[in-house]
């Protein structure tokens, strides 16, 4: 079944895709969410000509998105948390790291940073979506509080 999706959708595709995907998990989920329409000839056509209009848009957004993934390149992120020796007492997550980076000027969606858990101290690198275009890896260190 093909069809065009209306936003992002984690493991499927991003907005404005057109993307084949099982009946039932179409009709039954992503169609009634609104998170995506059926692809007959007539929708896709109207897409074809919305995404030649958006063209020259996408392409300021890109370039934004290039400048900001090399200011994150250039950020120095150290986290603390409380650790007893290497191991941590609770976890750091992509929360963590948003919160800091919100605190360093950048603020950016914490469901667009994939750091997974990490419980030991050490430098780890995040991966940040920016566009669907541009992906960067942002390294960060963690570091045992001191008391």
């Amino acid at each position: 079944m093909e069809i065009i999706l209306k936003q992002d959708v984690q493991n499927v595709g991003f907005k404005d895709d057109v993307v084949s995907v099982k009946p039932g998990y179409g009709r039954n989920f992503l169609i009634p969410q609104g998170f995506a329409t059926l692809a007959t000839p007539s929708a896709k056509k109207v897409l074809a000509e919305n995404l030649k209009q958006r063209a020259h848009k996408e392409a300021k957004v890109v370039a934004d998105a290039k400048a900001l993934a090399e200011t994150l390149k250039a950020l120095e992120i150290k986290l603390s948390a409380k650790a007893g020796g290497e191991k941590l007492f609770g976890s750091i997550t992509n929360i963590d790291i948003a919160e800091a980076l919100e605190k360093s000027g950048n603020a950016i969606d914490r469901k667009f940073i994939t750091s997974g858990i990490v419980k030991r101290t050490g430098k780890y690198s995040a991966s940040i979506r920016l566009h669907r275009d541009v992906i960067v890896d942002l390294p960060y260190e963690i570091v045992a509080e001191k008391a």
